[in-house]
């Protein structure tokens, strides 16, 4: 029956839902997808390696484009390895279990490649270093999990849906937090959690973990970090960068050498960027949305003693639109947006400023290719690009991008 399906299907005419087909995947494309050919249409293939020989079953087709799944390896990348987390491929949080460590670092510099040339329309440096995160399983310091209490479930959402996968054990967790969600677990089982109680985000710190919605009374309980020397605090329901391994090189790389009078700090979170940037600057505003991120900044920095920064709480588009023209002059901005980028005002916001240097932080490297597109709209050039490696098992990779003004030279 597969035999006489794929003949059919590879005969001629457009691809179709539930047809099967040969295909060789030539690379991983940004999304962690790869890349095949047939019948003259692009495939694109979940959970793939560079190289597979695989037999694929298309699932949709959007666009002219075909979303295929593996139905079946006929000859297995170089690349491809035994996932061995046996929630892989249905769990929706890892993508690149398939990938040997090698192989996911060269495909997501590619991907950062492939975005600058397509999407920002930027000939990309010859060489993307990319730094390795020291541990490439067991170091995620935050998760979310989702409870269905009906089914009595505790996990992650399937792989494109909101059902939930039951999990017993994450194998990219960080052992305190893998320690929580057995405490969980243990709790569902026993009838304890409460059926209103869909969702926990457990964040591990030098306390242990917190969690949200607390269990008990010291899951409340607020975390901290020590990165490059600063003492950060922060709560479960703030964002904390997931890798705190790669965080001091991280900070390191996107101030770069900046030092000057004025810097402004960009979706500040609880001051990452905040509290160094105020030993270099003379000045510094940070901008926040979340209320509860920027207390914690505002605390940060009066732990460091530094009252040369002062933190707004504040949408960042509608913070420059009101409030950007009474800086002055602004040597540096640091920006470090969620998944989703910078907002076209936010871009647009800065570029007004004229600051002669921006460090971009970025998750997601098209988003960020679309945003250094309208910033080399503005008169800004890609100076250096890094890529981090925040997220191992998964397609998603922390990129720094220095852009200087167009009479500008990094020293």
């Amino acid at each position: 029956m597969r035999q006489t399906r794929r003949e059919e299907a590879e005969r001629g005419g457009r691809l179709r839902a539930g047809a099967e087909l040969d295909v060789s995947v030539e690379r991983i494309l940004p999304g962690g997808v790869g890349l095949a050919h047939a019948r003259g249409q692009t495939v694109f293939v979940a959970l793939a390696a560079p190289g597979d020989r695989a037999l694929v079953r298309v699932e949709s087709v959007r666009g002219g484009l075909a979303f295929a799944s593996i139905r079946e390896i006929i000859q297995p990348s170089p690349a491809r390895v035994e996932p061995p987390c046996p929630y892989f491929g249905r769990c929706g949080g890892c993508d690149f279990q398939q990938l040997d460590y090698k192989a996911q670092l060269a495909a997501k510099v590619e991907i950062i490649r492939d975005c600058l040339r397509r999407v920002a329309r930027v000939e990309p440096p010859r060489e993307i270093p990319i730094t390795p995160s020291p541990e490439v399983w067991h170091y995620r310091s935050r998760a979310r999990w989702q409870h269905d209490p009906r089914r009595k479930f505790l996990g992650y959402y399937e792989r494109g849906s909101h059902r939930v996968v039951d999990v017993a054990e994450c194998p990219v967790a960080a052992p305190a937090v893998e320690d929580s969600l057995q405490r969980l677990r243990a709790l569902m089982r026993e009838g304890r959690l409460s059926d209103d109680a869909l969702e926990f985000e457990a964040v591990e710190g030098d306390e242990g973990v917190s969690l949200a919605p607390a269990i008990e009374p010291e899951d409340s309980r607020e975390q901290s970090r020590e990165v490059g020397g600063e003492r950060y605090r922060f709560g479960a329901g703030c964002f904390f960068q997931i890798n705190h391994a790669l965080l001091e090189s991280l900070v390191a790389e996107g101030l770069g050498d900046a030092a000057g009078e004025t810097a402004l700090d960009l979706y500040s979170g609880v001051g990452l960027f905040t509290l160094p940037l105020a030993r270099r600057f003379a000045r510094v505003v940070a901008v926040e949305g979340n209320p509860a991120s920027a207390e914690y900044a505002r605390r940060n920095l009066a732990d460091a003693a530094l009252p040369n920064a002062r933190v707004e709480t504040s949408a960042v588009a509608d913070w420059l639109a009101g409030h950007a023209e009474g800086l002055g002059h602004t040597d540096f901005v640091l920006l470090d947006p969620p998944r989703a980028g910078a907002e076209p005002e936010t871009v647009r916001g800065i570029v007004a400023l004229s600051p002669r240097r921006i460090s971009y932080v970025s998750c997601d490297p098209a988003t960020l290719a679309r945003d250094l597109r309208a910033f080399a709209e503005g008169g800004y050039r890609v100076a250096s690009v890094r890529a981090f490696d925040l997220f191992p098992q998964t397609h998603h990779v922390e990129t720094v991008v220095h852009l200087l003004g167009e009479s500008q030279t990094l020293v």
